[in-house]
Formats: structure tokens, sequence, C-alpha cells
């Protein structure tokens, strides 16, 4: 696979729009870039694009017009058995978890470990170290169908961080936590973003986008109506 440019932009949209099937464009006119390091939210109303935008960002969709580069990797160019390579420098907090219901908690997490080829005993410490952290110590042998919601929320943040993606994209990472937990995982967030992570957080909390002074792309009926980055 050709490398990534480290010196390129990490995430790059010029005009982009995408519709599902034949109906209209859920996204229209999409322009921004995110530079290696940057940090944002992604706000905007229920139904304005916010999920949209991320599934093309972590290569669950294409788009149906315009230019989308990851890594300095125009993604129109770039060869279907290539994209996998690209995935892996990506981290996602699905709203919906997505946690594999016969793995432990610990395994869940350890998995983009073991699919990049770490194995032995450094894998487990340093998986059990990152569920104590999220406040999962008693956890670490658990299945998904045991644990609450949150702490679904909790093992799927842990899962998407665990190997330090080049870029994290979280779906309201904090939607089913208490308020303390969400400061101690925007926490989590920036000490990732600090070690290089670009980090783009889509959610509806505004009380919690006050407290940090990040930028925020606002999107607005499929339009970016605020370019913050």
């Amino acid at each position: 696979m050709q490398g990534i440019d480290p010196h390129a932009p990490v995430v790059r949209f010029h005009n982009v729009g995408m519709r599902y099937g034949g109906g209209p464009e859920v996204l229209r006119d999409i322009s921004f870039t995110l530079a290696r390091g940057a940090f944002c939210f992604l706000t905007g109303e229920s139904g304005a694009g916010k999920s949209s935008l991320l599934r093309l960002m972590y290569l669950a969709l294409k788009p149906t017009r315009g230019v989308t580069a990851l890594f300095g990797r125009d993604l129109v160019t770039v060869a279907r058995r290539e994209l996998p390579e690209l995935r892996r420098n990506i981290g996602v907090v699905f709203q919906d978890f997505r946690l594999i219901d016969h793995l432990t908690a610990l395994e869940n997490v350890a998995l983009p470990l073991r699919v990049g080829g770490a194995r032995g005993d450094d894998v487990k410490k340093h998986v059990a170290d990152l569920l104590r952290w999220v406040g999962l110590a008693n956890h670490i042998d658990s299945y998904p169908a045991t644990l609450s919601g949150g702490e679904q929320q909790r093992v799927a943040i842990a899962r998407a961080v665990i190997n330090r993606p080049s870029l994290l994209l979280a779906d309201e990472p904090t939607g089913n936590v208490d308020d303390a937990m969400a400061m101690r995982l925007m926490y989590l967030f920036e000490e990732l973003n600090r070690m290089g992570t670009t980090v783009v957080i889509a959610t509806h909390n505004e009380q919690l986008v006050g407290k940090f002074d990040y930028p925020r792309l606002l999107l607005a009926n499929g339009v970016l109506a605020q370019d913050g980055p």
C-alpha cells in the first residue's frame, strides 16, 4: 500500500454531497479540512446529517459527489484492497456500541490490537489498565449482555482508543454516562489528542461543548453552517 502522508490533512472534504438511493441529498456542498492533531465537535439538530458525515469519514459510505480524502489519499482513486489498511488508522465509537456478544470486555477492547498482530501478556495488561481507567475494573471478564448501557459505552470507547488511532470519530460518546464520567472520558480524548490523534466528537450536549474551548463543525439541514477548524 502507498504510504500515508504524515504532513497531509487527516480529513479533507470538498463540495461533498451524499444521498441515500434516489432520495434528496442529506449532505450538500460539504467542505472542510482537519489537520493532524485537530480536536473538534460535530454538532447539529437530530437529522442534520451528523451520523452520515461520520459514516463518510470512517469509510462506511461513499459520497454521491465531491472530493473526500483521508491521510492525503483521494478516496476515489484508492484501490479497494487498500481500504482495510486505511480503516486501521481510524477509531470509531458507534452510538449502538457494536460490541461482540461472545467476547468479554477485555477481549472486545483487545480486538484492534489482535487484528494488528499484537500478542502476549502485554496486550492483556494494557487493556486491563485502560478498562480500570474508565471505571470498569470489576467488569474486565464480563460479557456485553451483563453490562449496563453506560458500561457497554465505556467498553466501546476503550476499544476505539486502545491502539491510539490517527483519527478518532465518536458518535455521542457521553450519551449514556453521568456528568462525572463524561468529563473523565473527555479527558481521555484530550490525552489521546495530545499524543497526535485527530479527534471528532459528535454530540447534542451543548453543556459539554461549552466546557471546552474547541471549534465545532455545525450541521444544519445537511449544510455545514459553521466550519470551526
